[in-house]
């Protein structure tokens, strides 16, 4: 998918799978497992700018990357928002959220700073996102 990803965006994670419409990347955080679906449509910015057959592929594509997710992580709850009050470019975040985590129970932005992933451990979580896509992917 050749498509103009936003600078922020390409600069805070990493790319991890491509579904029919979207790309997941993981947001370069070891705080949390949080990934985002961007869908590769130039020029989107609300769910509303896609046409209706890419609205519906992203909620399947969402759904699918939500239970590889719950799967993967069995988190206590599994955050899912497009925001892009900063980064305009649509993209939907979705998070594994612990009731042990350092952000609980507020959002995982604005309060603390972000902690980078060694090389390794984004390796193996890379990894694990595409075998768990892979096994959960319907397309």
């Amino acid at each position: 998918m050749k498509f103009n990803l936003d600078e922020r965006l390409e600069s805070d994670s990493h790319f991890v799978f491509a579904l029919p419409l979207s790309q997941v990347r993981l947001i370069n955080d070891n705080q949390f497992v949080w990934c985002v679906l961007i869908p590769a449509v130039d020029n989107a910015k609300e769910i509303i700018d896609l046409d209706e057959g890419q609205q519906k592929q992203l909620w399947q594509e969402s759904a699918t990357l939500s239970r590889a997710l719950k799967e993967g992580f069995t988190p206590d709850k599994l955050n899912v928002a497009a925001i892009g009050n900063i980064v305009s470019q649509l993209h939907v975040h979705h998070i594994c959220r612990y009731k042990h985590d350092i952000a609980w129970p507020s959002p995982v932005w604005g309060k603390q700073a972000m902690i980078s992933y060694t090389d390794e451990d984004r390796t193996v979580l890379i990894v694990k996102l595409q075998e768990l896509l892979r096994e959960q992917s319907e397309f």
